[in-house]
Formats: structure tokens, sequence, C-alpha cells
């Protein structure tokens, strides 16, 4: 079944749905004072998120779809970094009182830019201005190119528990291809630094669908993977969007893989993962069983939110930094992408939010069936449906694509249960797409329960 699947869905330029509903239906209506309301009606007794955006690199990546600037000066950096100090402070003001804070995330770009001392200051900024719990978990992304020894104790000394280091492949040839030459011995040291500093959490990303990557390449990069051991592998399928982001018109297509092709590669990381112990974690990551993240699968308690699987349930996340999203009950909220216009925002003393989208209650409804679809590879639509207070028929039985898709043998349907097959649970994202209202603007409304 899945060769036929492949070719018929795999070329489909669907969300991944780490947010419901995506971006492109943010708009300017939602504002910096809309922000400004929603900062200060969030409820305090509940834990909230930090996400803080590093926009710098040192050099591009033809693959990358990140909001990055390349820079070989510290300058830019710095001043950047004290734009995102003010911006803390703003956020932390405009609240009753301090948030208590579950989880924070460094993105990127690459966070470890900056200086080792700039990190510290940060993290103990963040401190100053929330409340953490005492089991907060603070993670980083990492490019393992260049981190150096300082900074990764410099992690180990601020608290951070959790590195997601930037792997990609280790084939020299697809390295060559996608302009990021990295040694597997630049790794092993980066993997050794941050354990010895104490951050005992390694994730590696990989990415399959790059120029010229094969079945074959990717085992190898696995298997040299594996010798490092790290607890989580988030494995990554190349999306190659040319028009948007004009860097990777220097991937010469002709050496990119097919659908068909895709599957098999993503397939074969799986296989060999699977094999090695690691258990498979929803869509695209892969973890040691007794990790966090597996235990949250197998307790019904995943989530997904802008980082991809994780265990954070937070209702509210807290985004800083250009181009940076934010999550409240109310809705969401992006700051300008432009390092200028986000620079000049903050300095006036103003939020750098220049759109967001604000929430109904179907928008819940179908975020949540989503998450759920996405996590689980099932869902109770009636069950979920009632606890919004709707009627569940609309979402099932005047739904084209999900009839389709049950059509097709890809899920089965029963009492209201969606459950994907096991065989083609790639294709989890086209099942989500089934409830996203704003993919087909015809789609009809689901009924409000009396």
């Amino acid at each position: 079944m899945q060769p036929t699947l492949a070719a018929k869905y795999g070329d489909a330029r669907l969300p991944r749905y780490t947010s419901y509903p995506t971006s492109p239906r943010f708009s300017p209506g939602v504002d910096a004072s809309t922000y400004s309301d929603w900062l200060a009606d969030l409820p305090l007794e509940k834990p909230a998120s930090l996400y803080l955006h590093i926009p710098f690199c040192r050099s591009m990546c033809w693959y990358c779809a990140c909001h990055t600037t390349i820079t070989r000066r510290d300058l830019p950096i710095d001043e950047y970094l004290h734009m995102l100090r003010k911006e803390i402070c703003l956020v932390s003001a405009s609240t009753k009182a301090p948030l208590n804070i579950d989880h924070v995330h460094f993105g990127g770009g690459t966070p470890t830019i900056m200086r080792p001392k700039e990190m510290l200051a940060l993290i103990e900024l963040l401190h100053e201005h929330f409340d953490f719990a005492t089991t907060a978990q603070i993670a980083v992304e990492i490019d393992p190119r260049t981190l150096e020894q300082e900074m990764a104790a410099v992690l180990g000394k601020a608290g951070v528990r959790r590195a997601s280091l930037g792997v990609q492949s280790f084939d020299r040839v697809v390295q060559k291809a996608i302009n990021r030459a990295l040694s597997v011995e630049q790794t092993i040291n980066a993997v050794s630094y941050l354990r010895r500093a104490g951050v005992d959490s390694i994730n590696f990303d990989l990415i399959y669908g790059l120029p010229h990557e094969t079945v074959e390449s990717c085992i190898e990069t696995i298997k040299l993977a594996l010798e490092m051991q790290p607890d989580r592998f988030a494995v990554f399928g190349y999306g190659h969007v040319p028009s948007l982001k004009k860097h990777q018109r220097l991937i010469d297509e002709s050496v990119l893989a097919s659908a068909e092709d895709r599957l098999a590669q993503a397939e074969a990381i799986a296989e060999n993962l699977v094999a090695a112990g690691y258990r498979r974690i929803g869509l695209d990551h892969f973890a040691r069983p007794d990790d966090s993240l597996a235990i949250a699968q197998a307790n019904g308690q995943l989530h997904r939110n802008f980082q991809g699987y994780t265990t954070d349930a937070c209702e509210t996340l807290i985004g800083f930094g250009a181009s940076a999203v934010g999550r409240m009950a109310g809705g969401y909220v992006q700051n300008e992408v432009l390092l200028s216009g986000y620079a000049q925002r903050i300095a006036s003393g103003r939020f750098a939010t220049v759109k967001g989208y604000r929430l109904s209650t179907e928008d819940r409804l179908r975020a949540n069936i989503i998450e759920r679809l996405m996590c689980d590879f099932r869902v109770d639509v009636p069950a979920l449906a009632a606890a919004h207070g709707f009627e569940h028929t609309a979402l099932l039985e005047r739904n084209e694509r999900l009839a389709m898709l049950e059509s097709e043998g890809i899920l089965e349907i029963e009492g209201g249960v969606i459950r994907l097959r096991e065989e083609a649970r790639f294709l989890i994202r086209t099942v989500a797409a089934a409830f996203d209202a704003y993919l087909d603007e015809s789609t009809r409304s689901c009924t409000k329960a009396a």
C-alpha cells in the first residue's frame, strides 16, 4: 500500500501542525494591544513556557527554513540581545505577578552563537523576572560545529538539561550539497562537552530527502549517531521551498529524492532506530523507553507545539525575539520578523507583536482533535466534541476528505473513534488535514450544542 499512497499523497505540502490554525491564518487584527490584554489576563495559577529566538548563524545551510541572519561579527548579536532583555522586562511588567515557568526553549538560528557570559546573564535575567519551578526544563538548540567547552560548562551551570544537536547527515556528499560540513569527531566532542557539564538529555536532529541522500547514506548516519547514544532523535523530511527561501535555490533539484524514495529513507531510519531500542514517538521522533517523551506517549500525555513533540502541557507560551510566536488562551501572537523592525518596536517601549490569531471555540476543538491524531494516531471525536460543547456529526459525516481516506484503507472509523492503520502512519498529516477548516474555505463549520 505504501508506494501507491506515497505517490498520491507524498507531494502534498501540508502543515506540520505544530499549531492550529497554522501561521498563514495570522493577521494584523491581533496586535500589540491584543497581546498586552492577553498578558494582563493570564491565570497566574497555571504554569507557562518561554521560547527565546536567537536569529543568527555564522554560515548559511542551504536547506534551512528558519528565520536567521548570517553574521561574522558579534556586534549585531550584542545589540539584539540588548533588545531581547528589554522585551523580557516589558513582558514581566505586563502580568499581574511573575509567571510560573515550567519549560524554557532557546531556538534559532544558533542560540549558542552568543558568548558564554551572555548566555548565563540571559538565563539569570529570566530567573529574576519569572518564578521557575524546581523541575523546570531548559533546552537549547546547538550547532555541534561551533560548540566550545566553555559554553557547554556555562549551559550546565545555568541549569540547561536538554540539548538538541543539528546533525542532519554525516554523508560528506550530502553535506557539501547543503553547505554544512560536520564531522563525526566534532559531534562526539560536542556530546562529550555537554554530558560532562551535566546536560544529560541529548537529542539529534536528522533530515531525510536532502540532495544526494539515499537509504544507504541514511542508515550509515544512524549507525554513526548510535555510537554516541543520544537519548532522542527528531527525524524531519526536507522541505524544498525555494520560492520562500531563496538560498534553497543553491540546491540542485535534480538530485532530490522522489516521494517514494523519501518514504523509503524515512522508514529505513525508523526501522534501524526501533531495532536499536528506541520507541517511535508520533510522526518523526524517537526516544529511549525510559525517556520522558516515551513515558508521556505511553500514558497518553504527549503534546505537540512549535518545537515538535513534547511533554510540555502548558497552555501559555511566551515567545521572545524577532519572529517568535506565542500562544495564550485567547490565541496566537507573532513578533516582527525583520530585526530592524523588531528592534525599533522594543526600543520604543512597545511589544513587537505585528500579527496573530484569535481562537474561536471551534478552533480549539479542531486543534485538540489534530493534536491527538498527531500524538496518538487515534482520536475519539465524539468525546472531544462533547467536552468542547459541540455536536460531532458535522466533523465526521460531512467530511469528504475523511471519507476518502477511509475508503483508501488509511484509517478506520468505529463509533466516531478514528484509528490510523500502522502501515499508513506516515500519512498522519493528511489525516489531520481532514479537520483543518482553513485548507478549504468552503468547509462547513460544525454545529455548537445547545
